[in-house]
């Protein structure tokens, strides 16, 4: 097992602030509409260039230990923001650092730390309410296509698939994105409906090139309780077997 480094005080506290920091300064560049390009080197292959705040933040890894502490942890909030709302990383990265810079700074001065942590809370739900007062609905297929294009990085051809889909789904609907053969952008409406899980073994895939499991006028089952023994049923699968369909 190897020795563990150890930091403590207001150096430990600097390492890491220059990791939030260093990550930061790296990410605000596509900050917004107006924002920049980054280009991230790649060990194989051609460099990568993106204005998406998340993907640059998940290629800095810094040298110093502590530093690189500090670069992950904003690093994850990005994560979860993008996983969370799917845009706005980057505007969380900055909150990131502003919230950690200014309570380092009450800290350094002798504030308490828990005292600290319970006012960030307390704003946090101030803007939030502040914010959900100020947001509007959108309301039509055009706003849907200006909030589409601006997240696209000023696609509109992007933009206006979007807003066609969003349009004709719902905002309840499911949009799946794919790799396309060609270099057509086209849009496909299917019927149907989409559960957040997938098969439990890779054996049920009918196409085992794109491992998806494809049925046809399949019988579905909704059972409300617990399913702990497949001898009760048993009975229900045999008829299903009988008529021949999934």
């Amino acid at each position: 097992m190897s020795a563990k480094q150890l930091k403590f005080d207001e150096s430990a506290r600097q390492a890491l602030l220059k990791g939030v920091t260093t990550l930061s300064k790296a990410v605000t560049a596509t900050l917004g509409p107006k924002g920049r390009n980054v280009v991230l080197d790649k060990k194989f292959g051609s460099p990568t260039v993106t204005k998406d705040g998340v993907t640059v933040a998940k290629e800095i890894d810094l040298e110093d230990p502590y530093e690189n502490m500090g670069a992950q942890m904003v690093r994850e909030v990005s994560s979860k923001t993008s996983d969370a709302a799917g845009d706005g990383t980057t505007t969380a990265t900055v909150l990131a650092e502003a919230i950690y810079s200014g309570g380092l700074k009450h800290v350094t001065a002798g504030a308490s730390p828990i005292a600290i942590q319970r006012g960030i809370q307390k704003a946090v739900e101030a803007a939030v309410g502040a914010l959900d007062k100020a947001s509007k609905k959108v309301k039509d297929k055009e706003e849907i296509n200006q909030v589409a294009t601006v997240s696209a990085n000023w696609d509109e051809e992007v933009g206006e698939i979007i807003a066609d889909a969003m349009d004709k789904v719902g905002k309840d609907g499911t949009i799946t994105v794919e790799e396309a053969k060609s270099i057509e952008t086209t849009l496909d409406v299917v019927e149907g409906m989409q559960f957040d899980k997938g098969y439990l073994s890779p054996y049920f895939a009918t196409d085992t090139d794109s491992m998806e499991c494809r049925l046809e006028d399949a019988y579905i089952l909704i059972f409300e309780k617990k399913i702990s023994s497949l001898k009760d049923m048993v009975p229900l699968l045999e008829k299903v077997a009988k008529t021949g369909k999934p």
